[in-house]
Formats: C-alpha cells, sequence, structure tokens
C-alpha cells in the first residue's frame, strides 16, 4: 500500500469510474486497473465491485479511501514542513574539520553576518576516513595531497584552498638564512611530522626519496600548534601548511622546491545536504574565509 495506490481508490471513489479517475489523473484507464490490483493484494477483503460495465468501491474500499484522505493530508503537513526546514535560513549546520583547518576557518565563520545556526566539531583523521564523516554532519573540511587519491564519487567537493606546505625552522636555524630550500638541505636535520596514514606523510617520504636519504623522524605530532612549539624549542624541522597554520614568532617558514608540496583543502558533503538554504549559505560563507585566509604574496 502506498500513497499513490490510495489516491486512485479515491479518486475512483469519487468520480465512480475507472475512465473517469484516469481522466483526472492523466493516466491510462490500465493504469488506474493496475494500481487497484497491487492496492487489493495487501488487503485481505474486496475493495472494488463490478457494477454492471461500472467499477465501485465496496464498503470496505469506501472506508479506505475515506482514509486515504486522512493519509493525504497528513503527507501534505510533512512535506510542508519539510519544505519550511529546507528552506530555514537560520537552522542548524554541522561541521567537521581537520585540526589547522578548523583553527583557521571556524572563528571567520563565527564573526561571519550568516544567520545559520553552527555546531562545531574537530575531526582529525586518516584522509580516507573523511568522506566517511559526511555520514554525521552535513559539511567536513577534509585534506588531501595533490598525488593523493581523489575523494570518492560518494560525496560532493568544494575547493576551497590549494594551499603550499612549507618548510618550518627555528629562526636562529641556519637554514633559516636561505630564501627556497631543496631536499638535500633538509634531508639531515631531525623532522618532526604526522602519524602514519596522515596526508603529510607521502611529502616527506617524497623529500626523503629525492634527497636519497632516509629521514630521520623523531616526532610524530599531528596538531601544527605543538609542531611549531617544538620547532621553536629545537626539537626539529617540519612541514607546515603557508596559510593555515598559525604564526609563531620563533618559527621562519621556507619554500621546499624539487618537491611537489600542496594540498587540497575541501568541503565533503552529501549531494542531498545543499537542498538546505542554511547549508548553501554555510558554504558561500566558507569561500569567503578561504579567501580572506589566502594571502597574496607568493612566497611566506
Amino acid at each position: 500500500m502506498d500513497e499513490r495506490q490510495l489516491r486512485v481508490l479515491r479518486e475512483v471513489g469519487e468520480l465512480g469510474s475507472v475512465t473517469a479517475a484516469a481522466e483526472a489523473l492523466l493516466v491510462t484507464p490500465s493504469a488506474i486497473s493496475q494500481q487497484l490490483r497491487l492496492l487489493q493484494r495487501s488487503i485481505p477483503v474486496p475493495l472494488t465491485e463490478r457494477d454492471g460495465r461500472r467499477v465501485v468501491l465496496t464498503a470496505a474500499g469506501r472506508a479506505l479511501a475515506g482514509a486515504a484522505a486522512d493519509v493525504e493530508s497528513a503527507l501534505a503537513r510533512a512535506r510542508h514542513t519539510v519544505d519550511e526546514f529546507v528552506e530555514q535560513p537560520d537552522s542548524v549546520v554541522s561541521i567537521a574539520a581537520f585540526h589547522s583547518a578548523a583553527a583557521a576557518f571556524y572563528p571567520h565563520l563565527l564573526r561571519g553576518d550568516g544567520v545559520a545556526r553552527l555546531a562545531l566539531h574537530d575531526e582529525d583523521v586518516p584522509q580516507d576516513e573523511f568522506p566517511l564523516l559526511t555520514r554525521e554532519y552535513d559539511l567536513v573540511l577534509a585534506h588531501r595531497l595533490d598525488h593523493g587519491a581523489a575523494w570518492p564519487d560518494t560525496v560532493a567537493v568544494t575547493s576551497l584552498l590549494h594551499e603550499p606546505l612549507d618548510v618550518a625552522v627555528p629562526a636562529d636555524h641556519p637554514l633559516a638564512a636561505k630564501r627556497q630550500l631543496t631536499p638535500r638541505d633538509v634531508a639531515g636535520e631531525p623532522w618532526i611530522t604526522v602519524h602514519d596514514g596522515f596526508p603529510l606523510m607521502a611529502t616527506i617520504e617524497a623529500i626523503g626519496a629525492a634527497a636519497n636519504q632516509r629521514l630521520d623522524l623523531v616526532h610524530r605530532i599531528n596538531e601544527f600548534a605543538v609542531v611549531a612549539e617544538v620547532v621553536a624549542a629545537g626539537g626539529g624541522i617540519a612541514l607546515m601548511p603557508r596559510w593555515t597554520a598559525r604564526h609563531h614568532p620563533a618559527v621562519v617558514l621556507r619554500p621546499l622546491r624539487g618537491v611537489h608540496a600542496r594540498r587540497h583543502i575541501d568541503v565533503l558533503h552529501r549531494p542531498e545536504r545543499t537542498a538546505r538554504k542554511a547549508v548553501r549559505s554555510v558554504l558561500t560563507n566558507l569561500h569567503h574565509a578561504a579567501t580572506h585566509i589566502r594571502r597574496t604574496d607568493p612566497e611566506p
């Protein structure tokens, strides 16, 4: 039993024939008859009977047709409720972001002129787990390297930033005097890097390969604010994002040449999420935030 079958039964009852119901619903009489047969399969008593050449409703059919009116009214109210929810500009939009993106984007969203209510979360996960988060959140800020696997077709992708990854060194380190660095410059240094499975590891491995040397990975830290403190204290050097990592006065960033070191920061979401006006509004504000975050100077 479904809404279409109940609508057909109701029209047959009100108009008095299959032919009249077909004309009202802009379908063929055979289509009406088919829907009646499908409905009858789920009902243990006859719903229609022959009256000469006409098909009319039985008492049970009339009772069900009356209930069908209530069903249509309830469904209409439900659709109206959904329509109001979809168009409501100030409904709650849940957002998840990895740590550096959260630190960079969330303040802009909160200070912006959007009317949507935000529910903010931090989720720092391996790259292949970001798409899974779209089941829990309306929008997910995720990152991947240029040469990393593309996002799956199961999620919609909105690009925000294509961010360079620079080498972070202490301000008083000899490497800070160079305007740019090569893999050979940095291969002999102790390194602070992320845990296995996180996107930056692929670039770390590429640096070692380009220098033909195995890097000394002494610390494993995912949070860039902590990384900056460890670099400043002389614990090693690290790859850090140019735009989204918070500046540390005792740390300088230098571009890396000879290795492709950039990451994409994208918004992932289920396609149906953008049916909501509030979600579309937050996406627009994220684009504005990305424009503000992106620096115009090509070098750090």
